[in-house]
């Protein structure tokens, strides 16, 4: 049996996931950077991964790429997945513009932190940082807002990050390379920072 949705029910869907129009070309367009990366393969995540030893010889772009390469396709998806849930909560809270700035405060942030801080911290790849910062910086709108579900996500975080700190990554890939939890830390409280310097919507969608 076939069944079909009407155009003004797939339009509600759409805005429900934040995905209408351009905001759905956007979206596209990020999940493929982080995805499109794998074709690589090693040569290439070992050229762009964050590596304390070529950053020392110079090779600065590294901070910023480290965050589109992943240890696997299947941290790619995970954290492509992630977007999308991240997307669909908070796309509208911050203009296109804010969001960039929160991104980059969270690069910035965690580039800072495993350099100055985290100095056992050899590399390091994936976006899971920047989503964290993402994270922190859509639960401000809402607790701005008094929503209910921002003061959950604030606590939410809040306990991730201290039990992260003091027992290790909770995660789902079957992996023996070790989390770098530090880099969810950072890019938290660079979001975080960011969010607490911009306006975000004032009304709820």
């Amino acid at each position: 049996m076939n069944v079909r949705i009407p155009a003004s029910g797939f339009k509600r869907l759409l805005e429900s996931l934040n995905c209408d129009g351009a905001r759905g070309a956007w979206l596209l367009a990020l999940c493929a950077l982080l995805l499109l990366p794998e074709l690589a393969g090693d040569a290439g995540r070992e050229l762009l991964r964050y590596e304390r030893e070529a950053l020392r010889g110079g090779e600065w772009w590294r901070f910023l790429t480290a965050h589109f390469v992943h240890l696997d396709a299947e941290h790619a998806a995970l954290n492509a997945l992630g977007l999308v849930l991240l997307w669909a909560l908070f796309a509208r809270d911050f203009s296109p513009f804010r969001w960039l700035a929160i991104a980059a405060a969270a690069v910035v942030a965690i580039g800072a932190g495993l350099w100055l801080r985290s100095t056992t911290v050899e590399w390091y790849v994936g976006s899971s940082g920047v989503l964290h910062g993402i994270l922190a910086a859509g639960t401000v709108a809402h607790v701005r807002r008094r929503e209910l579900d921002g003061w959950l996500l604030a606590a939410i975080l809040v306990a991730k990050l201290a039990w992260e700190q003091w027992a290790g990554a909770v995660t789902l890939l079957d992996s023996e390379t070790p989390v770098v939890v530090d880099a969810h830390l950072y890019g938290a409280l660079g979001g975080l920072a960011a969010a607490l310097c911009l306006n975000s919507r004032s009304e709820p969608l």
